[in-house]
């Protein structure tokens, strides 16, 4: 007989009932997880465990899967930003105030999930999530492409054509697309001697190192980053060290220092 609270779990803490009877559990457990205050039941239908994610129980309840940018929140795919609305997934044309709603007759799996991202999303925001799939999740580019070969997805298939595998961070994602948006030549995880990899290479001359507090807050890691740029210095790479705040929020910015420094290497040379 199936553990209710395993079954819910597997449904991130939300599930339908339907979804739990065909898992195997009973009324009787049902009703017995909930006389025990394991299990709520959250709407008509809908049954979650303690804590469970207010925006799943309110996607589940409509119902509804989520979707598009949504789904690759849940999914651990990398988000620029998180969007005013949750985007959910239905099986009809009805429309829902407060969410930006998908057709879908399925739930969306991963690969639809990055689909509905490159068609709704603006590109960077598409591109982000949908390199992450390839490099967190192994989805193949090879899938990506099939799925986009129809004669309205060029505009999906030049930003498929923009993901590099080996990426590391949503950081070194935004800054080759602003980049390259700008005309600039880049490279990506460009290895150094003795350093390891440098995040960027601009125009074969300047280098580009992404930081991220939240990568970079234990000693380890502070000394790693010092022992990096030190190299850089050594070997005369000229390196810029940029921010996601400064991404994000100061593209402009970010090109004019990046045009500024490679006009002042050309000028020196």
């Amino acid at each position: 007989m199936a553990n209710i609270i395993e079954v819910l779990s597997k449904y991130d803490g939300v599930a339908r009932a339907k979804h739990i009877a065909a898992a195997g559990v009973s009324d009787f457990q049902l009703k017995s997880a909930m006389a025990a205050g394991a299990v709520s039941r959250v709407s008509r239908g809908v049954y979650a465990l303690p804590g469970a994610d207010a925006q799943l129980i309110s996607i589940r309840s409509l119902p509804a899967e989520p979707a598009c940018i949504t789904a690759a929140q849940f999914g651990g795919l990398w988000v620029l930003e998180a969007p005013d609305h949750p985007h959910v997934a239905l099986t009809h044309s009805r429309t829902y105030q407060g969410f930006v709603c998908h057709r879908s007759s399925t739930p969306p799996g991963l690969l639809d999930t990055v689909i509905q991202c490159l068609r709704c999303l603006p590109e960077p925001a598409g591109l982000i999530i949908a390199e992450s799939a390839v490099v967190l999740k192994g989805l193949e580019l090879a899938s990506l492409r099939r799925r986009l070969n129809g004669r309205k997805d060029a505009r999906e298939r030049r930003i498929v054509s923009g993901i590099v595998p080996q990426s590391q961070s949503v950081i070194e994602c935004l800054a080759r697309f602003l980049l390259r948006r700008a005309g600039f030549h880049v490279e990506s995880q460009v290895n150094i001697p003795g350093m390891g990899h440098m995040d960027l290479m601009v125009d074969g001359r300047l280098g580009i190192e992404t930081d991220g507090a939240a990568f970079h807050m234990d000693r380890v890691s502070f000394e790693e980053d010092r022992r990096r740029w030190n190299v850089t210095t050594r070997k005369g790479i000229p390196t810029l060290i940029v921010s996601y705040q400064l991404l994000r929020d100061h593209p402009e910015e970010f090109i004019t220092m990046v045009r500024g420094t490679l006009n002042r290497l050309s000028a020196a040379a």
